[in-house]
């Protein structure tokens, strides 16, 4: 709850990570363990602080101190609704659950709900001097605006665990091996002013044209869920900004679309479509002496989409560990990014489990206490091999 309330949105995490760090050295956590990386410096957001990466050797039998190195990892940002968080416990349905006092605000469950659990299972390993593998706690910065935290480290930097387990939205027992991949489409149309009553022919507008390259990715099934072929992925245009005055043949706008799909290679034959359309449009609208608008593309990749193996270590581990407190394992494959689409990217296979965090980036978030008590004892199972 102390967690939740301290404001932390991307890019501003550094009292956030001030909290972890002063909670691991009070338990004991030697200080040379403890490092702030620079990822902060390459992010397009300008942000006040790096990820927060702690690496403990292994302790106890000599098998366990040379057992493969295992990593807990959580993000620190929250989305801006839940900047202002005030939370309080409250019954709903007879359950205990954690919200914000505040209607105005999000609770921030997502993620400091996942941080408390990774922190947490820290604090009991060093100050119960607890045997374990080698490990390795990752508190990453700025998720929720482009997974940099995760995207922007370095295996080595991490001790190149060989399994990994972070944790997220959703139910504990939820247990996501794969998700999908992201591209980001920055669009910027030039099209040609002239006053919208006296001469409006002789403009082109850069609104026409996006409105009629958007009527015909919909028209065409290219726009929202997208199957083709037996392939399926999904885009969309959530931005426009466009226009001046009403009287005034708008000269410029800027869009901000996306496409996602688990298949990289359908994934491309959105992005292509989404382009076509919209050079397509750029040469139907013309002026009266034949003069067309122009349009600029700038794509990237966002994260790329990943898939584990029901057998990789870090499945089984963690299926192993919710069985333990006697729930049932549910694999998914999420249809968003994840920090862990970056962590593969990495070579770090790495599943997602939840801290019961409940209508996230809502300003119903709710936090079950009864789930979030689960991840915790998941994440000490997962943190002690056991």
């Amino acid at each position: 709850m102390e967690l939740m309330a301290i404001r932390g949105g991307s890019g501003d995490e550094r009292a956030v990570a001030e909290r972890v760090i002063a909670t691991l050295v009070a338990a004991g956590c030697p200080k040379e363990a403890i490092s702030i990386d620079a990822a902060n410096a390459k992010t397009p957001l300008e942000g006040n602080v790096g990820n927060v990466i702690v690496k403990l050797p292994g302790e106890g039998s000599s098998a366990l101190a040379s057992a493969p190195r295992r990593l807990l990892m959580a993000h620190m940002d929250t989305v801006p609704v839940c900047l202002g968080s005030k939370p309080k416990l409250v019954k709903v349905k007879g359950r205990e659950m954690v919200r914000s006092a505040d209607p105005a605000t999000g609770l921030g469950a997502d993620d400091r709900s996942g941080v408390a659990v990774v922190l947490s299972t820290a604090v009991e390993i060093l100050s119960r001097k607890l045997p374990h593998p080698p490990l390795t706690f990752f508190f990453a910065i700025q998720e929720e605006v482009g997974l940099y935290g995760a995207r922007f480290v370095g295996a080595g930097q991490l001790g190149k665990p060989k399994l990994a387990f972070n944790f997220d939205g959703g139910a504990v027992e939820k247990i996501t091996v794969g998700a999908t991949g992201g591209y980001r489409i920055d669009i910027r149309i030039d099209g040609i002013p002239s006053h919208a009553g006296v001469a409006p022919e002789k403009g082109v507008s850069a609104i026409a044209i996006a409105s009629l390259a958007i009527a015909s990715l919909v028209r065409d099934g290219w726009h929202g869920l997208v199957e083709k072929g037996g392939k399926r992925g999904t885009s969309n245009v959530g931005v426009i900004e466009a226009g001046c005055a009403t009287n005034v043949v708008a000269e410029r706008a800027t869009l901000k679309a996306e496409a996602r799909g688990h298949d990289a290679a359908f994934r491309e034959r959105i992005v292509k479509a989404i382009r076509a359309a919209f050079e397509t449009a750029a040469k139907e609208v013309r002026s009266s002496n034949g003069r067309c608008g122009k349009v600029t593309f700038q794509g990237r990749l966002d994260y790329e989409a990943f898939r584990l193996e029901e057998g990789e270590p870090c499945v089984v581990a963690a299926a192993e560990a919710v069985r333990g407190l006697g729930l049932a394992p549910r694999f998914e494959v999420s249809n968003g990014g994840l920090d862990a689409n970056w962590m593969a990217a990495h070579g770090i296979p790495t599943v997602t489990l939840g801290c019961g965090q409940m209508q996230i980036h809502t300003t119903d978030e709710m936090l079950d206490l009864a789930a979030f008590d689960a991840a915790c004892r998941v994440g000490l199972r997962l943190a002690t091999g056991g």
